[in-house]
C-alpha cells in the first residue's frame, strides 16, 4: 500500500514540474516572439525599389527657378535642390558625385518619371488625385498657395480675381501646372508658356502684364527682380501640397521618401535642428511673407532604420 501511495504521488509530482515545464517555454516563446520586431528594415524596403544597385540616383529638378531649383555655373541650388541631396543621402547616394540631376520642365516631369528618365522629381510638384493616377507622391514636404505677380506700376490696378479676367490685361502661367487649371476654374484667360521664368521675362519685355504660380516660386523670382514685381495675395483659395514624385510602380522607393521626410519632420518637431529647417533657412525663409514650418508627411511607414536597432520589448 505504500508502495502505491509512493508511486502515485511520484506520478503527480512529474506531472506537475511537465506542466510547469510546458508553461514556461511557451512563455519564454513568446517573450521570444514578441522580440522579433515585425517592422521590415529600411535595408530591407531599398532591396525591393528599383534603384537598388545602382551607382547612381537620377532626379528631375528644375534649374530655372530661383530659390527652389537653379543651375549656376554647374552647381544646383535651391530649396528644392537641398530636399533632394537629403532624400539621396538618405537612400545611400550621399554627394552630388552620386547624384545625376535631370533637368525638368513644369509640362516634362510626368513623362520623366514615367518613361524611366529619373528615379525621383523634386521640383515644386504639386499632389494632385489626377496626377496620382500617373505617379506616386512621398509628402508633402511643403505646403503653399497660389499667388500672382504683376510689375510695380500695376501693383494698385491689379489687386483680385476679378482684375486679372479684365480683358485689357494678360496673364501668363506654365503650362501642365495646377496653377493653369486653377486659372481656368476662374475663367481668367490665360497665356501659356513652358516655365514661369519665360512669364516673368515676358512681363518685363511688355508682353504679359501678371503671373501666376505657387508663392514659393514667384518668391524666387521677387528675389531676381525685388524693384520691379509685387507678389499680390489673391483669394484662390487653395492649398499646393508639395511632394516628391516617384513612379508608381515602384511603392517601396514612396515609401523610403516618405520615412526619410518624416525623420525630418519629427525632428523638427522636437525643436532639433533639421534638414528641412536648414534647406527653408538658406533658401526660401528670407523671401516669403509669412515663415512656413515642414508639413506631416502622409502615409508614412513603419520601418526601423538598422537591421541591428529592432525594437525590443
Amino acid at each position: 500500500m505504500k508502495m502505491f501511495l509512493t508511486r502515485s504521488r511520484v506520478r503527480s509530482v512529474a506531472t506537475t514540474v511537465a506542466v510547469a515545464l510546458t508553461l514556461t517555454l511557451a512563455a519564454a516563446a513568446g517573450c521570444d516572439s514578441r522580440q522579433e520586431s515585425p517592422l521590415p528594415s529600411v535595408n530591407e524596403k531599398l532591396r525591393e525599389t528599383h534603384i537598388y544597385g545602382q551607382p547612381t540616383l537620377k532626379i528631375g529638378v528644375s534649374t530655372t527657378g530661383p530659390l527652389m531649383g537653379e543651375l549656376h555655373g554647374g552647381t544646383y541650388t535651391g530649396f528644392d535642390v537641398e530636399i533632394a541631396r537629403y532624400i539621396a543621402a538618405q537612400l545611400g547616394y550621399e554627394g552630388d558625385k552620386r547624384i545625376e540631376w535631370v533637368p525638368v520642365a513644369t509640362e516634362d516631369r510626368i513623362p520623366a518619371i514615367q518613361g524611366g528618365a529619373v528615379d525621383l522629381v523634386v521640383s515644386t510638384f504639386s499632389m494632385t488625385d489626377e496626377r496620382e493616377k500617373l505617379v506616386s507622391f512621398a509628402g508633402p514636404y511643403l505646403v503653399t498657395t497660389q499667388e500672382a505677380m504683376v510689375p510695380t506700376r500695376l501693383k494698385d490696378s491689379i489687386r483680385t480675381i476679378e482684375d486679372l479676367r479684365d480683358p485689357r490685361y494678360k496673364v501668363c502661367t506654365s503650362g501642365g501646372s495646377t496653377t493653369e487649371a486653377e486659372l481656368g476654374k476662374h475663367q481668367i484667360r490665360v497665356f501659356v508658356v513652358k516655365e514661369v521664368g519665360d512669364c516673368v521675362d515676358g512681363i518685363l519685355e511688355g508682353r504679359y502684364d501678371a503671373v501666376s504660380s505657387d508663392e514659393t516660386i514667384l518668391a524666387g523670382f521677387l528675389s531676381k527682380h525685388p524693384k520691379d514685381f509685387t507678389i499680390i495675395d489673391m483669394p484662390f483659395g487653395t492649398s499646393e501640397q508639395i511632394g516628391v514624385g516617384v513612379p508608381i510602380s515602384d511603392p517601396a522607393l514612396r515609401d523610403l521618401v516618405a520615412f526619410f521626410l518624416d525623420k525630418s519632420y519629427q525632428q523638427g518637431r522636437k525643436g532639433l535642428s533639421s534638414p528641412w529647417l536648414t534647406a527653408y533657412h538658406q533658401t526660401l525663409g528670407p523671401w516669403l511673407r509669412a515663415p512656413k514650418v515642414q508639413p506631416p508627411p502622409l502615409n508614412v511607414p513603419k520601418l526601423v532604420d538598422f537591421d541591428d536597432k529592432a525594437p525590443r520589448k
